[in-house]
This record gives C-alpha cells, sequence and structure tokens, in this order.
C-alpha cells in the first residue's frame, strides 16, 4: 500500500475560528431570558461595530464545546479567546465582570447549563496547555426563568452597550472594533 504524505498545517485551510488572532465566543440560551446575554451581545456588535480583520466574532449559543474542543486539537489556533456569558455570582442583576477561567464558580460547572458543563475545563486546557489567552466577560442574570422565556431583563439588556464598549476599549485593544455610525439602540440604552 502506497503510503500519501500528510499536508503541512500550511496547506490544510482551517476555519476563521481557528485563524483570526482575536475569537469572541457569545454563549448562552438565548430561550432562557439573561442566559442569552452572550448571544445578544453577539448580535449587538454585528448591528452597531465594524470588527478589524483580525477578530473573529461569532454566536455559538450552546455549543461551545465542539469548538472548543477542535481550538484544543488544532495546531493553528487564535492568540485570544474571549467568551461572552452569564453568570449568576451573587451581584447586581446587568453588572458586568471579567474572569479567568479558573474563577469560573465550581457549581456553574455542575449546573443544567448545557454551554457550561465541559467548556470551562477546556477552556483552562486552552490557556494552559495551547497558550491562548483566555477572558470570559460575565454579566449577572437577574433570575432565569424555570421555562421557556426568551428576552433579556431590563438591566441585563442595558449592560450590552457597555460590554460592547467595554471590548472595543478595554479588553482586547489590537483589536478594538470601530463604532458604526447611525442611531443608537434606544431599548439598549
Amino acid at each position: 500500500m502506497r503510503k500519501v504524505p500528510m499536508p503541512e498545517p500550511r496547506q490544510v485551510e482551517f476555519p476563521d475560528f481557528c485563524c483570526k488572532p482575536t475569537l469572541i465566543l457569545g454563549c448562552g440560551n438565548s430561550l432562557f431570558g439573561d442566559d442569552g446575554f452572550g448571544c445578544a451581545l453577539v448580535e449587538y456588535l454585528e448591528a452597531h461595530y465594524t470588527l478589524p480583520e483580525e477578530v473573529c466574532l461569532l454566536d455559538v449559543g450552546t455549543g461551545a464545546r465542539k469548538l472548543l474542543f477542535t481550538l484544543c486539537l488544532s495546531p493553528v489556533r487564535p492568540q485570544r479567546v474571549l467568551i461572552l456569558d452569564a453568570l449568576d455570582m451573587g451581584r447586581d442583576p446587568g453588572e458586568l465582570f471579567e474572569i479567568a477561567p479558573e474563577d469560573i464558580p465550581a457549581i456553574k460547572c455542575d449546573d443544567f447549563s448545557l454551554h457550561q458543563l465541559p467548556t470551562s475545563n477546556l477552556l483552562r486546557e486552552l490557556e494552559k496547555q495551547c497558550g491562548v489567552e483566555v477572558r470570559v466577560l460575565a454579566c449577572q442574570t437577574a433570575p432565569l426563568p424555570e421555562e421557556v422565556r426568551p428576552g433579556l431583563s431590563d438591566p441585563v439588556l442595558r449592560a450590552l452597550p457597555r460590554a460592547a464598549e467595554l471590548i472595543a476599549a478595554r479588553l482586547f485593544p489590537a483589536a478594538s472594533v470601530a463604532r458604526r455610525g447611525g442611531p443608537e439602540d434606544e431599548r439598549a440604552r
């Protein structure tokens, strides 16, 4: 049997989420109130900002695990990953805060949220084993509904423009986003 040589990593096409220096992932379940914060923030950024070429912005909903697993195994990966998510840390609803993957509370790893269960371990592996800078921008939720109820609470909705400004100004200044002209989304103010 003739051996076929494996192509070099540079010869293989990789998706943007592997190739671009900055990857921003909006996580959450939009069907359960404020748990959809990360997804809503991606939508807000897409509507109000022009991202530079070196940034890949994705709404991954509850499917972050497969993407992060791919990144851990890929020979090509971003330099930094920013996770946008909702957390209940006992703060005021709508409060924004940054945490490192190792600071994700143990209770969050064991809750019903499908997008968190294995994800925190993969984030830590990306950071420690793969050398990727990983941060989480979180928003404190109001109480989450027990049944399907789409839509963000007013405090979390008002946090969207502030979160977008944080991303643009502080979190990744080398990959800052340009504000689009046009009317503001009054509901998010």
